[in-house]
């Protein structure tokens, strides 16, 4: 498969997947959480896809490939701990935050082997 956009690639599709489900689990946090703790791991899930989308526009250059792929590392790791405080505060419920940790670790995965293999994506030809 061809890819002309991040939006194509299947790390991206998740990361969007994973952002939309915090999305909409984070809506029954308590309203003291609104400033805080919702609003931060909305943000660090989002900001993977909005990191993955810099990387693809920066695919000439592989020392700024990296780095925007080591930001959407860093941002994912972020979100996940951000569900281990959903956790332990009891905003989610373990099988929500099992579910969402898999996803942070598949993604994880992913954003590595892209980082290990940057030459799969990197434009040609310069």
């Amino acid at each position: 498969m061809f890819i002309k956009s991040a939006t194509d690639l299947t790390v991206y599709g998740k990361a969007y997947e994973l952002a939309m489900r915090i999305f909409e689990v984070s809506r029954k946090f308590p309203s003291e959480e609104k400033y805080a703790l919702t609003s931060q791991m909305r943000r660090s899930s989002r900001s993977v896809c909005l990191n993955l989308r810099e990387a693809w526009a920066k695919r000439r250059y592989e020392a700024h490939f990296i780095s925007k792929l080591t930001d959407c590392d860093g941002e994912n790791n972020e979100t996940e701990t951000s569900l281990s405080f959903g956790r332990d505060c009891s905003y989610l419920t373990a099988k929500e935050y099992e579910q969402m940790i898999s996803s942070c670790n598949e993604i994880g995965r992913m954003l590595g082997a892209m980082m290990n293999m940057p030459g799969k994506f990197l434009i040609s030809g310069l």
